[in-house]
């Protein structure tokens, strides 16, 4: 929906789906009712999450056809899309394997290809359309910084193959469309400093001579081509654990003119280990409640020197429970963001409070995203049934950008 600062809406991550079948009919049956609670009076935007194998079966234009026709009938559309995730994303261990595959694929570069001419196809006429990715993979699968460095060579290479396919789109439709790079913990740029370094550094330098050959532009022309279609994805979430100062990046950003294609607005678990020796038990029961088999929920501590020590899932961190350097916990988990306190932890509500004020002073991005995926995950006392659960995380942002 068109809200003061942007578009808002929230990803189909959190609908489980093996394909588009699945897909469709839990669209078919849940997103009426959300669009009926918060956008009754004007057209609602749709995050559209499609795995490899549902973008195939979406790809053919009879079905394509079917899709346009029931969001005309409800009054929606697509104006984002998720590509993180290529393959199952519910009730299988997905852990690391959110990255497979990495950037260093080919089948990682024709997938996100194809999810742009579906959307090219669905995007409405004066929108800009992004697609969110992986931060080109998982460093912890390289274990020498040459392997590291190779690999992120490689990924830059495809990136930028996609970033020719982009401006084809552009040249032949007017479309904008711009992939949105999303940093994550462990991934091989898990920060806005690394994202910056990486843009300013592998990309620019790899993509402008390629790009000037391939549509015989001088350099200054090839830069401005790769700025407009590769952006930030700003995964709130994935800041927050990172205890990143988001004013700072986005002045940044914006200074050295790389755009945010979307904000993910997402929140995280934490909590103040400086407690007493009969409060800390209890915090550590509260954390392991969270500790669940499905997804990768790494914890970034900060020490009481002010250093972040990183810890690849929770079952790692709870092992270490008792580090007495350690000041604060925070985990990736991604809880449902209009709530402050689960008991005896916080969430980094704070954080999407001050990135939405941000983003309503001065946006900085036309996309905005919802995106708490981990519905089928939640601790039961905090899950609410979906359709009521979207409704009100979509309105709670409505309230803090109003």
């Amino acid at each position: 929906m068109k809200v003061n600062s942007g578009h808002l809406t929230y990803c189909t991550n959190i609908h489980p789906g093996r394909n588009w079948t699945e897909d469709f009919e839990q669209l078919q049956k849940n997103f009426p009712q959300i669009r009926q609670a918060v956008s009754p009076d004007q057209p609602m935007g749709l995050g559209l999450r499609l795995s490899n194998e549902a973008s195939l079966a979406l790809s053919e234009q009879t079905t394509l056809d079917e899709f346009k026709q029931w969001l005309k009938e409800n009054d929606t559309y697509v104006f984002t899309m998720n590509g993180f995730p290529y393959g199952e994303f519910h009730r299988t261990v997905v852990k690391a394997d959110v990255h497979t595959p990495g950037w260093t694929s080919d089948a990682r570069k024709t997938y996100t290809i194809r999810l742009f001419r579906i959307l090219e196809q669905l995007l409405p006429e004066g929108m800009d359309g992004g697609i969110s990715t992986n931060p080109l993979g998982y460093r912890h699968w390289y274990t020498t910084a040459e392997t590291l460095n190779e690999a992120r060579k490689t990924g830059t290479l495809n990136v930028i193959e996609v970033v020719k396919e982009l401006i084809r789109i552009s040249n032949d439709t007017g479309k904008v469309l711009h992939l949105d790079i999303e940093p994550e913990p462990d991934g091989m740029m898990e920060t806005g400093r690394e994202f910056i370094d990486w843009f300013e550094g592998d990309l620019l330098s790899l993509g402008i001579p390629e790009i000037s050959n391939a549509f015989d532009l001088n350099d200054t022309e090839a830069e401005a081509l790769i700025r407009k279609h590769v952006n930030l994805c700003y995964d709130v979430c994935h800041f927050a654990i990172g205890y990143e100062p988001h004013e700072e990046i986005l002045n940044e950003l914006a200074t050295k003119n790389i755009s945010v294609g979307k904000i993910q607005i997402s929140a995280a678990l934490k909590a103040d280990l400086q407690k007493s020796p009969e409060e800390k038990p209890l915090i550590k029961k509260a954390f392991d409640i969270f500790n669940e088999p499905v997804y990768l929920h790494q914890v970034v501590a900060r020490q009481k020197d002010g250093n972040l020590l990183r810890y690849l899932d929770l079952p790692e961190a709870l092992d270490d429970f008792e580090n007495e350097t350690v000041q604060e916990w925070r985990a990736h988990f991604h809880v449902p963001i209009s709530i402050k306190e689960i008991g005896l932890l916080s969430t980094t509500q704070e954080d999407i409070i001050t990135v939405l004020n941000l983003q309503k002073n001065k946006p900085f991005t036309n996309h905005m995203e919802v995106e708490t995926y981990t519905w089928e995950v939640l601790p039961e006392q905090i899950k609410l049934p979906i359709t009521e659960s979207i409704s009100k995380e979509l309105d709670w942002v409505i309230k803090q950008l109003a």
